[in-house]
């Protein structure tokens, strides 16, 4: 529990004890019950009005003057409970604060997230889908409550401030995606986890393509500028809606996984010209590339072509090749003929 909290239970209970007791006391003097609460009343809180009745014993003057002494200071008591609870933001630790920042202790090799935004939202969604260790922050209390209902672990704070990323672990954390939609923020952000760690992987966003030298001379390891991925995700559905769409599955990332094995999906569109044309697939079979599947000139898909499948004109392969031979393997079974890779004829 709480010390502020304890401070207003403990006081609120002594007071009320001491108001009970008090009214008893009066009680046994021979006053009535109405009579000793109103004395209780007026005495504890010194609204300035004279004794219900005249006191003339010692014994009950002191008992009186005790009164006095004990209940103000109960109240004293509780009220700087309730002050204290405000000043030290006792009611963000009555959500969890505390939790978080021990748990933030025990985090180690993880990821920073700067910022819940929409693209927070989503970065986040796949790190945790990807098991990966991880916090938020985000200034906006709205949002760090919509990441705890989440299942994150949430940091309520200005990523700016080098004390939000050092309780953050920026310190021994692998990497920092400063994710806001402000540049002079990301650029801000950037700095501030540069000076405290110079290993530390920052990736930042930007919106505007001046600000990427920006931000790499304030120590931004890669910049990402979503417009642009935005961009170019419109013109390859353009261009090429074929690859896209297999390399787009539900998941989202066998473009990426493909890269990183260093393998690359290519589109082959075939003409009359075409060495592959009126050959099947068992002979123009190649250890250097997989024909990952066709599209007839009618719009079907054969994602699992049989060998005995006869190619034809017009058909578009999608080949799966290293990235490195991709440039002879076009040539190959292209020809010399027109044939497209990624909406550029050769």
């Amino acid at each position: 529990m709480d010390s502020s909290l304890r401070k207003i239970v403990s006081g609120g209970s002594f007071f009320l004890v001491t108001c009970t007791v008090a009214v008893i006391v009066y009680q046994l003097a021979g006053w009535d019950l109405l009579d000793a609460i109103y004395m209780v009343v007026i005495t504890i809180f010194g609204v300035g009005y004279g004794e219900v009745r005249p006191i003339h014993e010692p014994g009950l003057k002191v008992f009186t003057m005790g009164l006095i002494i004990v209940g103000c200071s109960s109240l004293i008591y509780v009220t700087g409970g309730f002050i204290q609870m405000i000043t030290e933001g006792e009611i963000q630790r009555a959500m969890g604060v505390r939790k978080v920042e021990k748990d933030l202790k025990k985090l180690s090799r993880h990821v920073i997230v700067c910022g819940f935004g929409r693209v927070g939202r989503i970065l986040a969604r796949e790190l945790k889908e990807a098991r990966a260790s991880f916090v938020v922050i985000d200034t906006s209390l709205e949002r760090i409550r919509e990441a705890n209902e989440a299942g994150y672990l949430a940091l309520l704070g200005d990523a700016s401030d080098e004390t939000v990323l050092l309780t953050a672990g920026a310190d021994r954390a692998r990497a920092l995606a400063t994710v806001l939609p402000d540049d002079t923020l990301n650029v801000f952000i950037t700095l501030t986890a540069r000076e405290i760690s110079r290993d530390l992987e920052i990736i930042a966003r930007a919106e505007a393509p001046s600000t990427e030298k920006k931000l790499m001379r304030s120590g931004a390891s890669r910049v990402v500028l979503p417009s642009a991925i935005g961009a170019a995700r419109i013109a390859q559905l353009v261009t090429c809606p074929t690859e896209t769409e297999l390399l787009h599955d539900d998941s989202g990332r066998l473009g990426e996984d493909l890269a990183r094995l260093g393998l690359k999906m290519t589109e082959v569109t075939l003409d009359e010209t075409s060495p592959l044309t009126g050959q099947t697939l068992a002979e123009v079979r190649s250890r250097s590339y997989l024909v990952a599947a066709i599209v007839r000139s009618g719009g079907e898909i054969i994602r699992e072509p049989d060998e005995a499948l006869r190619l034809e004109a017009g058909d578009r392969l999608l080949l799966l090749a290293r990235e490195s031979e991709t440039g002879r393997i076009l040539e190959r079974v292209s020809g010399k003929s027109a044939m497209l890779y990624r909406g550029v004829s050769y």
